[in-house]
């Protein structure tokens, strides 16, 4: 069987998980321009060609909205999910755990799984939280690449400020009810301080839904040998990020290959069950961004896959690589379904 068919008939049979997608913020800025069914027209057929089952829809507040709009856009971007899933409930639905998950496969819709990619929304009101929780998050990134009430997230590339430090005093109680409630704690963004306070604080499992190697690709947003080590002790899950600044130093080997070479350090160093999936795709959002600040930008971030549509390239190199099918069923869904 030839290498197109073996990664075919895996695209087409195993559950296909991407741990971290922006989605949500488009949704909700073209909802807000009028549009409707903006997932069923504008990304499903992208997520069918690629064999995506599930997406783990981030809830990004961008610079420009906080503090004061946290909450609120926050909230305007899970409304609009709802309305989405309203909207087409024969293609699209939300999921709480595993067997939504794996009903969401059966059923041939995609799932969505909400996370909060930095606490910013909930401010410094812990018992917004439980609001989150009830509106379906399941996932707590504690921070993005900025500071926060939680903690300090660790930047792309060097900026002008004072001393880092790790997980604050409401930081530890966001932990603590976050796990409490079942929310699993997201470490991606988040810098080396704050990273050996969540190991040291946490009583669950942790994830990374989208970090890689720092040996692989020497940022500051990827992790360490030991923060990978870490992870795995604790039963947790590395998503591997698409984009071209994660994936390598340089744009010229910011390619799949450099992203397979992630894959392959890391199950090396911790083993098979604890990598996944986390894309990170973001030219799609780029159309948001001013054409200054793309320019004053050390290096135009890309997507080194070409959409969820090509996904089944990273397959097919998975299988030239020479994983095995149950070690690829792992690493594009079975170890993030675990944790479910």
């Amino acid at each position: 069987m030839s290498i197109k068919k073996i990664a075919e008939n895996i695209k087409n049979n195993m559950l296909i998980i991407d741990a971290h997608f922006d989605l949500l913020m488009d949704v909700s800025i073209q909802r807000e321009n009028g549009r409707k069914k903006v997932i069923e027209t504008d990304y499903f057929p992208r997520f069918k060609q690629g064999g995506i089952n599930i997406i783990i829809a981030a809830i990004f507040i961008d610079n420009n909205y906080l503090p004061e709009m946290g909450l609120r856009k926050a909230l305007s971007q899970i409304s609009a999910l709802y309305e989405e899933l309203k909207e087409s409930p024969d293609r699209l639905m939300l999921c709480l755990n595993k067997n939504d998950m794996i009903e969401a496969q059966k059923s041939g819709k995609i799932g969505f799984l909400l996370s909060l990619e930095g606490a910013e929304p909930i401010g410094t009101d812990i018992s917004l939280l439980r609001v989150f929780f009830e509106l379906g998050v399941r996932n707590l990134g504690l921070v993005w690449s900025r500071r926060n009430a939680v903690g300090e997230g660790s930047h792309f590339s060097p900026i002008r400020e004072g001393r880092q430090g790790g997980i604050t005093a409401f930081g530890l109680q966001v932990i603590e009810e976050a796990e409490r409630l079942g929310m699993i704690i997201d470490i991606s963004h988040l810098n080396d301080e704050g990273f050996l306070d969540v190991i040291k604080h946490s009583k669950n499992t942790i994830i990374a839904s989208h970090s890689n190697s720092r040996v692989v690709s020497n940022t500051m947003r990827n992790l360490t040998d030991q923060q990978l080590q870490s992870i795995a002790i604790k039963g947790g899950v590395i998503g591997i990020n698409a984009v071209s600044i994660i994936v390598a130093t340089e744009d010229k080997k910011s390619n799949l290959e450099q992203y397979l070479n992630h894959i392959d350090h890391i199950v090396d160093l911790i083993g098979i069950d604890h990598v996944g999936i986390g894309l990170d795709l973001c030219d799609d959002f780029f159309k948001y961004v001013a054409a200054e600040s793309l320019a004053n930008m050390p290096r135009k971030p890309f997507d080194v896959i070409a959409g969820h549509q090509s996904f089944p390239l990273i397959i097919e190199g998975l299988v030239i690589r020479g994983y095995k099918e149950g070690e690829i069923e792992k690493i594009v869904g079975g170890n993030f379904l675990r944790l479910y």
